[in-house]
Formats: C-alpha cells, structure tokens, sequence
C-alpha cells in the first residue's frame, strides 16, 4: 500500500483555451494565460493496493462517472507505466465548489490527481512534468500545478512534450482579485470536452479564433508582467466574447450562459462605467468571474450579489500551486 494527498486548486483562464489540435495528447491548437485560484480547491488522497482490480474513484463522497472514472484510469495507467506493480488505486477527492459546473472542477481535481499519484508512487517528478501528465486528463488542469499567473504553452513537438504549464508571475507579485458570481450549482448540460470538439469541426469563427488569440496571449503575458490590469482586463473579456461566440456557433451550439449571465456582464460594464475597475470571464459554463484591485472586491462582489438568481459569490485572490498535504 503506497499513500499520498495533495491539494490543487482550480484556475480561471483570461486567455482562453479552446480547441484541440490532438485529442489523444490533449494538444491545445493556441496556448492560454489563467489564474490560479486560492479558494477553489480539489483536495485528493491516492492509494496504490499492489494488487490487481479496477480502480475505484469517490467524488465529493460518492462513487464517480464513467467518464470520469475512465479518464483518472488512463491518468493512473500512466503513473503505472513509469513504476510497474502499484496495483489498483483508490482515489477519494473532494471539492470545496461545485463539480462539473462551469468553474474549472477538472482542472483542480486532475491537477491534484497527478501530483497524489505521482507521489504516492514515489516518482520524483518535476513540476513541469505534473503538469505534462495533469494536461493529458485535462487541459487546463496543467495550469493548476502552478501558483498565480500561468500560461500553458502551445508546442510545437508532435509528442507533446513542449505543451507545458510555466509560470509568468508568483501568486504574492500583484495585489487583484475575483469575485466569482455563482449561477448555478449542479453540473452542466454540456461538456466542455464534447462542445471543444464540435467547435473545432464546424464554427465558422474557429480559425478566427485560433488566429486572434495567440495575439491575445502576446499581449496579456506583457501586461501581467506590467501589473496593467486595464489591459489585462480588456485582454480578458474580449477572450472570453470570442471564445463563447466559437461556441455557439458550433453545430450543435454549445450555450453555457443563463439568464443572470447576461445581467451579470450588464453589471460588470456599469461598475466600470462608475468608476471601478472590474473586467468579466466567463469559463464554459454560466457563472461570472470578475477581475479587479484586491481592494475593490468586496465592492464588486456586493454589485454581483444584487443580481437575481446568483446563488453565491466567491471572493479569491491568486493561489498557489499545488501542494503535498
């Protein structure tokens, strides 16, 4: 029996990813900029047995998907590559935000299912090498091994070993925040994997996409280096603009957005428009996430409580990366 935990936590791109070039690989057709999240948090305990048998995976307490129970095991298997004889695993990680809802749950939880199972084997692994391993159950969660302001670089290798996570400014570096508008608890119609695919294959605006956004990655690496959080925060909404109206004109369209989403932006653009610095993203799902001066968040999110139908509001700064509980 061989044991470890780790904590990750989730990560909101203003850069966004959207789109893979190798589905197998997990091979992002652009790289994308994030911030890691202090208060959302996947926490992950993983136990080799030694002994053959399925892997078994609890979620918040209760036994996991099919999908996502086949995603850890290709995760494990990898791991188990590097040191045969772990056996089967068993895996318990619990959120402390809603699962499956639009607000990055797969990044925390694979990032901190690399690292668990990467440790519990006895792998010394290098944090750029989690994050190799993290990004081939899910993109994004490459991110999540890394504190404050991070970008996932494309590569160009067609084994992937170039498309890695690295960090562009520690979490301590930059006084902002988000308030996160939460509009929904329960977990979304449509995957963001299945609707990525869809939007590769028939949106018009894809190769719009693509083409505009490695210019958008450009200019936000260069203004998080400058703490410029106006253009970063222009950067940001017209990243997530692009990328939701990708979606939608997929076929099928891929809707993540529900009535107070809309609002939600409305009132983004109002306090902005009063005076406070606030710029929206909005990640594959309906809930809004606000960027803004650490001493305006609580003002921000007083705004976003006053909109029908958000159920909470998160107030986060930038995280660290992940850790070894």
């Amino acid at each position: 029996m061989a044991t470890a935990r780790s904590r990750a936590r989730s990560n909101m791109a203003l850069v966004k990813y959207w789109g893979k070039r190798d589905d197998r690989l997990v091979l992002p057709f652009t790289g994308s900029l994030s911030m890691t999240l202090d208060a959302l948090t996947t926490e992950t305990e993983v136990t080799f047995t030694g002994a053959p048998g399925s892997d078994e995976l609890l979620l918040d307490g209760a036994p996991a998907q099919g999908g996502e129970v086949k995603r850890a095991t290709e995760l494990l298997n990898l791991v188990r590559a590097e040191k045969p004889g772990l056996g089967a695993a068993k895996v318990q990680s619990r959120n402390s935000f809603p699962t499956a809802g639009g607000l990055a749950s797969s990044a925390s939880g694979f990032a901190a299912l690399a690292a668990a199972a990467a440790w519990a084997a006895g792998l010394d692994l290098p944090t750029e090498q989690l994050s190799i391993l993290a990004r081939r159950a899910s993109g994004s969660a490459c991110r999540s091994l890394f504190g404050g302001f991070v970008e996932w670089v494309r590569g160009e290798r067609p084994d992937g070993t170039d498309s890695v996570a690295r960090p562009v400014l520690p979490a301590d570096a930059w006084d902002v925040a988000m308030a996160i508008a939460i509009v929904d608890t329960g977990r979304k119609k449509d995957s963001s994997r299945d609707a990525m695919k869809q939007s590769v294959l028939t949106s018009p605006y894809f190769d719009a996409w693509v083409k505009t956004t490695t210019a958008d990655l450009e200019d936000a690496r260069a203004a998080v280096l400058a703490r410029d959080l106006e253009r970063l925060g222009a950067i940001a909404e017209r990243s997530f603009l692009k990328m939701h109206a990708t979606a939608i004109t997929s076929d099928p369209p891929a809707i993540f957005w529900k009535g107070p989403t809309l609002e939600l932006i409305a009132r983004v653009r109002e306090l902005r428009e009063a005076g406070t610095g606030a710029w929206a993203t909005i990640d594959a799902g309906p809930h809004v996430a606000v960027l803004c001066r650490r001493a305006d968040v609580g003002k921000v999110a007083q705004a976003l409580r006053q909109i029908s139908g958000v159920r909470d509001v998160v107030e986060t700064r930038p995280g660290p990366g992940v850790e070894r509980l």
